[in-house]
Order: C-alpha cells, then sequence, then structure tokens
C-alpha cells in the first residue's frame, strides 16, 4: 500500500479560544495577607493597623434578581448605606472582577461579589498567649480574655490562632481542640497535626475529659456541692441568647464556692449615695464550676437562674434586659416571656449601640461608661470609616475562666492559675489556690460514671 501525501489545506485549523482567559481585576488581588503581621503594642492594648482586605462571595439563592445596593444595604449593615453606594461607583465593589454601570445592577446566579475595603479591627488585650505545656502533638495555652479563637467578625489577625501563627511562622497551621467564647479566658489545647487534634476533640466529645472553671457571681453562693440539673433552650439564635426552659436541651453543673468577699467599705459608701438596690450590696462569691454537659452558655445560665449570675455578664446580669430578678428561678418564663427578652435585648443592640458596643447597667454605668467603646466621632483618612474608641474593661473580659482540664482516668491534668479577679482583694484573706475535682466529681459520679 503506498503512502499517500496529505494535502496542507485539509490539515485541521488551529483551536479558537471561546473564551480567551483574562487577567483578574486589581480588586480581586488586593493584598490581604500581609507578612508579618501589623501588630504592634500600645497602653497595654495589641493593635493591628489598618489593611485592604478582599472579600469575595458567591451569590446566594435570596440574592438572585435583586439589585446590588439593595443587597448590601439588607445583608452587610456594619457599614452606612452611603458608604456601600459610593463603595460600587468607584469600584471598590464589583461582580466578577469587573466594575457595574451603577448601582441598580442586578444579581445573577453565578456570579461573585467582591468587596474590597480598608479593614479596621478592634484592639485586644496586650497579654500574651502563654504557654502550660508543649509536646510534639499539642500546646496547651492560657487564653487570654476578650481574644476570639477563630477569626470572625471584626476580628481577623487579632484571634489566638493568627497571633500563634504569627509568633511560630507562617507555616505553623494552629488546630485548637476546644472551644472558649471571646471573653473566657483560661486553658485550650492547640494541635500541631490533626491527628492529635482530632484524638483529644473526641475524647471531649465522649466526656471523658473532665473540665473546671471558676467564676465571680454577684451575692454569696450556698455553701456544699450544688447542682443545677435545668434544660437550657436557644430562645433566640441570631441573638445567641439562652434561657433555662423545661422543653430544652438536658443539662447539669456541679458548682461549689470557693470564697466570699463583702462589699468593701468605699463601694458600699458610693452605692448608699447613687442607688438602694440591695442585690447591689452583697459582695461577690468566686465560684468552681464543673459542667457535665455541654451547651452553649451553660454555666451562665445556670448561674442566673441559681440567682447568682457572673457579675460582669453582659446578657446575664443585665438588668435593663431581665429586670431585678435577673431571671432568677423563672424556668416556666412567667416572670418575663421569651418575647419580652428578646425585645429588650434586640433594642439594646439597635438603640445603644452607637453610643457605647459594651453592654453597661446602673452600677457599670456609675464606674465604667467611661471606659466603654464608643464611636469618637472621627474618620479614617483613607477610607473614611468612623473609628471606634479603645474597649473599656468590660469589652475585654469575662469573670469566667477555664481553670482546668483533666482525663477523668488520671493520664493528664493541666491547671492554669487563678486570674486576678479571683484573687483576694487588697486588705482581705482568701484562696489563692484550688484543690482537686474529686468533691464536684463526687456529687454526679453515680449518674454520670463517664466522668468520675
Amino acid at each position: 500500500m503506498a503512502l499517500v501525501e496529505v494535502p496542507q489545506e485539509t490539515a485541521y485549523p488551529p483551536l479558537e479560544e471561546k473564551k480567551p482567559f483574562t487577567e483578574p481585576a486589581p480588586v480581586l488581588v488586593t493584598p490581604c495577607d500581609p507578612w508579618p503581621r501589623p501588630y504592634f503594642l500600645e497602653n497595654g492594648l495589641r493593635r493591628v493597623a489598618p489593611y485592604h482586605y478582599t472579600y469575595n462571595t458567591y451569590c446566594k439563592e435570596r440574592w438572585r434578581g435583586r439589585e446590588l445596593l439593595d443587597i448590601f444595604s439588607s445583608e452587610f449593615r456594619d457599614r452606612p448605606l452611603e458608604y456601600y453606594k459610593d463603595a460600587i461607583e468607584r469600584g471598590a465593589v464589583v461582580v466578577n472582577g469587573k466594575a457595574v454601570p451603577n448601582t441598580s445592577h442586578i444579581v445573577k446566579n453565578g456570579d461573585v461579589i467582591s468587596h474590597t475595603l480598608h479593614r479596621h479591627e478592634p484592639p485586644v488585650t496586650a497579654l500574651p498567649i502563654s504557654v502550660l505545656h508543649e509536646d510534639e502533638d499539642m500546646i496547651v495555652i492560657n487564653k487570654p480574655a476578650g481574644v476570639p479563637v477563630h477569626p470572625a467578625g471584626r476580628y481577623n489577625f487579632n484571634s489566638v490562632v493568627e497571633i500563634m501563627r504569627a509568633e511560630r511562622g507562617y507555616g505553623f497551621n494552629p488546630l485548637p481542640c476546644n472551644r472558649l467564647d471571646r471573653l473566657t479566658s483560661g486553658v485550650m489545647f492547640i494541635g500541631k497535626n490533626a491527628k492529635a487534634a482530632e484524638k483529644l476533640s473526641m475524647q471531649i466529645t465522649a466526656r471523658t475529659v473532665r473540665k473546671e472553671y471558676i467564676a465571680r457571681v454577684k451575692g454569696e453562693f450556698p455553701d456544699g456541692e450544688v447542682v443545677c440539673d435545668m434544660p437550657i433552650l436557644q430562645i433566640s439564635p441570631k441573638l445567641g441568647l439562652n434561657r433555662v426552659r423545661a422543653n430544652g436541651k438536658a443539662a447539669r453543673t456541679v458548682f461549689k464556692k470557693l470564697a466570699y468577699y463583702p462589699p468593701a467599705n468605699n463601694e458600699q459608701n458610693l452605692l448608699d449615695g447613687t442607688n438602694s438596690d440591695k442585690s447591689k450590696k452583697e459582695g461577690y462569691s468566686i465560684v468552681r464550676c464543673l459542667p457535665v454537659t455541654g451547651r452553649t452558655h451553660q454555666l451562665r445560665v445556670h448561674l442566673q437562674f441559681l440567682g447568682h449570675p457572673i457579675a460582669n455578664d453582659p446578657i446575664y446580669c443585665n438588668q435593663r434586659v431581665w429586670g431585678s430578678r435577673l431571671g432568677f428561678n423563672d424556668a416556666d418564663a412567667s416572670q418575663d416571656t421569651d418575647e419580652d427578652i428578646i425585645t429588650r435585648l434586640s433594642r439594646m443592640g439597635k438603640s445603644e449601640v452607637a453610643d457605647a458596643v459594651a453592654y453597661h447597667d446602673e452600677m457599670v454605668d456609675e464606674y465604667n461608661k467611661k471606659k466603654a467603646e464608643k464611636m469618637s466621632g472621627e474618620l479614617c483618612e483613607v477610607c473614611q470609616t468612623p473609628l471606634y474608641t479603645d474597649p473599656g474593661e468590660q469589652e475585654l473580659t469575662l469573670w469566667l475562666h477555664s481553670l482546668r482540664y483533666e482525663d477523668a482516668g488520671g493520664s493528664w491534668s493541666y491547671v492554669s492559675p487563678l486570674p486576678a479577679w479571683a484573687l483576694p482583694p487588697d486588705g482581705q484573706e482568701g484562696p489563692t489556690q484550688v484543690g482537686t475535682m474529686e468533691e464536684l466529681v463526687r456529687a454526679v459520679k453515680d449518674e454520670n460514671p463517664e466522668i468520675a
């Protein structure tokens, strides 16, 4: 069979690129991961220098067919409407990497909305993240109060994960094994690898790890071991608000008073001159807490129900929301309905946040209002964002501390020092250390043998 030469004109034509690649718009590649992190310490606070950051968000189903400005005005309400209008017009907000012709641009399924802004993070305490123990798999830390664990909301680099990454190198990937709220301090476990983190997380979930908290509460707590078995219900997911309710999830906590400190004479005199409320003249107690279950806000809610809420709790020790009884012994909501509580707390958030981000009741008004984080009245020179003053003490700490974690089998135990607010006040004597957990465990070991 003879070979036949194929004429040149019958060769395949070059492929036509129907969707040629185009470089992304600059707004999509704005530097948003500066290294080293732009930290600086000042006035006892860890600050982050403002930096540009780009958020990329895929179109959600509820956004389809809606105008771009309408989406921002209803879904992203942390800045004024005028800011979003200007951001769209000057190209700081783009769709699929391209500026839109006007604020009425209709968003479609599959669109990617990018928003580049000048990010201002709130400062956090400058106290270090101290290490209680470290081995090849795990770091046990003492988390300072006021520092979130993960980036969230206005916090990004000012978080435990990012602070530890900044200290140990860009490639370090800290893996938190237990969760603490931003305002709560104390023992946390940071895995160095996924296997170690998963192993400890499974132990905690199986409730074979015992944990103890310490709290500073209003009034004189009863003597002996106090077991609270009241169920807890989340009455507002939006506000993260929980309450003792008969139809809630089962919850159990053991409490034991460590110390009681009556009010100091000078504090008593100040209160006599400003408010005759007896509840504010009761002094405070330091209370040990053993949560047998792990419901959200369990310790805060149970202490409130028992009539001894955490003394600086911005939600559960808030008379403007709960009234003078502060939710004491109100399992059936006969004093205040859930709707009443939610409405009051929501109203505070909308009408008072501009004056003070932090909650403060009458007593805190008197002593700490001047320290609350407020709008300063100044604008950022770069982005015209309204600036806040520094946060007050009540924005940086909750008198609740994760004191101890230990294996129920006794193979390991880690205890942090008592926080300063749990130590005896000047001129008074009291405990500076806490004993073993056996007396707390003894109160529930028959019903909960897994922690015995």
